[in-house]
């Protein structure tokens, strides 16, 4: 393989691998025990190894590369199309971490069936262990692998392997740099088949400072390189309007479209998103690997402070450094075809030997983390809520971790080939995001309402899909076939009647059903007061009051340590001194609350 990299790059890119396999192997044997371990750690980790594996799942390859595009889009404030999810991130810690736990299930597809009964249940938990375990999964898998592929491509032009610049699979014509990533699943694959949860969430921890000490180094060195001239230079050369952190209200000077995000696309992330849709990482009602993460810990405590942990290090402490980079990219590289490369390139040309080799093994380990998160929490899907509950539900503990070993392989291997059909990153976050709008009030309210039933949630699945399948066959739907994310407000809305109209055409869950979920899991609210009334000895978390004021101290303090760090950094020493004051005084109350 050509290379820029010097002997010093690649052997550090060598230690990773070397550290990497060496947790897999230490954990092989416990992972094999049952899939208790493989998929859940025995449910015996701490929240800080729960909290960062989280984080280091959300720190895709894709993910820098995305923000660098939005940013050259929209400038600082298009990153609200992810900062939205802070709101929903805090409904996961204060109303739903503990709930989870308690549940007591080993995926949040199982959870279908503590929460309702009879056959719509067990089509719901099919279905849905199919479209995210398989479906769903692979589309994600596919974009954080061709976030890799551009890496490859930035870092080595014409890059060939083996002598060969592509490949032939099957009739399809693979480049040499998705060849690399090919192989790096190979990787991926033996480490997560072989140990596990605790495999992954260790080696989380370890990737996770690789990857956010290599982009804070790149961050430094880049802003101050001679052609930008620090911060200060920065400002100099780009339009005020990038550095704005919100929409611009109110003006409409030639050009700004392409600097600031538009208020109806901030109303729509702000208003509607984070409630509404289903997004890996940050589901309503804390839900995918969240949900995995959170079942895994040791108590419910320990289940709360991973959730606050992953929310305070995702929004507070990466963003800047990634930040940063593709405002330099718009400086050095302003007419690149593909605005993402930009992250690339400057990594490419910025970077001194040894330093550059750091970096590409923190993109390493980005996606590797990400990689193997996805494919053991996809695998529990397909394993336990397909595999288990209809082909096999009476085999031995040995059999299934076999399975799920085959299972893994397999998904990686579908992952690989969706990616070669993939035309961009921000295709699939949007298609993701809309082909799920609707489905996030469901997911919050079948906690906290009883009425919620198994109609209600396949509607609310199915709805928006079928929207979107309209768009693609051409049929012209009113606000449908707007731009995401402006398509949000219609298909949300009209997801949302689908199922309440659902709701109440259908029975409720039957009452045994309803009761054996209320008194294991015993949730809080006015909700409940028909089963609170039949069982008066439940001790549940009472009025949700409290919760809802903690919640709103938690998305003050996580707002406010992101624009009061960013404030600082860009030289805006009153704003940062006001964000730093508010969010003491909600942490303050933040502290009071939890105590």
């Amino acid at each position: 393989m050509n290379s820029t990299l010097t002997p010093l790059d690649w052997s550090l890119v060598a230690a990773y691998f070397v550290f990497s396999l060496g947790i897999a192997l230490y954990f092989y044997r416990r992972a094999s025990r049952n899939i208790l371990e493989f998929f859940l750690s025995g449910r015996k980790m701490p929240w800080w190894i729960i909290g960062t594996s989280m984080v280091a799942t959300t720190f895709a390859a894709d993910t820098p590369l995305a923000v660098t595009e939005l940013v050259a889009e929209n400038g600082i404030a298009g990153n609200w199309l992810w900062w939205n999810f802070v709101m929903g991130g805090m409904l996961t810690v204060f109303f739903f971490a503990r709930l989870w736990r308690r549940s007591g299930v080993l995926t949040d597809v199982e959870f279908i069936e503590l929460r309702y009964s009879g056959r719509p249940a067990a089509w719901l938990r099919g279905i849905k262990a199919i479209f995210f375990g398989l479906i769903m999964n692979c589309i994600i898998l596919a974009w954080v692998s061709l976030a890799m592929e551009s890496i490859f491509n930035g870092l080595f032009p014409g890059m060939t392997l083996f002598g060969q610049e592509s490949f032939q699979i099957l009739g399809i014509e693979i480049s040499a740099p998705l060849a690399m990533v090919g192989l790096l699943m190979v990787f991926v694959t033996f480490y997560s088949l072989m140990s596990g949860l605790w495999g992954v969430a260790v080696t989380d921890v370890f990737q996770f400072a690789v990857a956010l000490g290599g982009t804070i180094t790149l961050a430094i060195f880049a802003v101050n390189i001679p052609e930008i001239g620090g911060i200060s230079g920065l400002k100099e050369q780009l339009p005020a309007e990038t550095f704005y952190f919100f929409p611009s209200l109110g003006q409409t000077a030639e050009g700004l479209a392409v600097l600031t995000l538009s208020v109806g696309a901030f109303a729509a992330y702000f208003g509607v998103q984070w409630w509404s849709s289903w997004y890996p990482g940050s589901e309503p009602g804390g839900g995918g690997y969240v949900a995995q993460r959170i079942m895994s810990a040791k108590d419910e405590k320990n289940a709360l402070f991973a959730a606050l942990w992953f929310n305070i290090a995702h929004y507070c402490l990466r963003p800047w450094p990634w930040i940063i980079v593709a405002l330099v990219a718009l400086v050095l590289y302003p007419d690149l075809e593909n605005s993402r490369d930009g992250f690339v390139l400057v990594m490419r040309d910025v970077l001194p030997p040894g330093l550059l080799g750091l970096l590409f093994a923190a993109f390493l380990a980005a996606f590797t983390s990400t990689f193997a998160a996805h494919l053991n929490w996809g695998t529990s899907y397909l394993v336990n809520d397909f595999w288990r509950r209809f082909i096999r539900s009476d085999a031995s503990e040995a059999h299934y971790v076999k399975v799920s070993r085959i299972t893994t392989a397999l998904l990686a291997v579908t992952a690989f080939f969706v990616t070669t059909q993939l035309d961009s990153i921000k295709q699939a976050w949007s298609l993701v995001l809309t082909a799920s709008g609707g489905l996030g009030l469901v997911l919050i309210l079948r906690w906290y309402w009883w009425r919620i039933n198994a109609w209600s949630e396949l509607v609310a699945s199915i709805t928006p899909i079928l929207l979107v399948l309209l768009v693609v066959i051409g049929v012209p739907v009113p606000g449908l076939t707007d731009p995401f994310p402006m398509n949000l407000f219609y298909v949300v809305a009209i997801t949302t009647v689908a199922w309440l109209t659902a709701t109440y055409l259908t029975a409720p869950t039957q009452q045994v059903q309803l009761t054996t979920f209320y008194r294991q899991v015993r949730p809080g609210g006015p909700g409940w007061k028909p089963l609170a009334a039949e069982n008066k000895d439940v001790l549940t978390d009472g009025s949700l009051w409290p919760l809802l004021g903690n919640w709103a101290a938690g998305v003050v303090v996580v707002y406010m340590a992101l624009f009061g760090f960013g404030h600082f950094i860009m030289g805006n020493a009153g704003y940062s001194i006001l964000c730093l004051g508010i969010g003491l005084a909600a942490l303050a109350a933040l502290v009071r609350g939890l105590r």
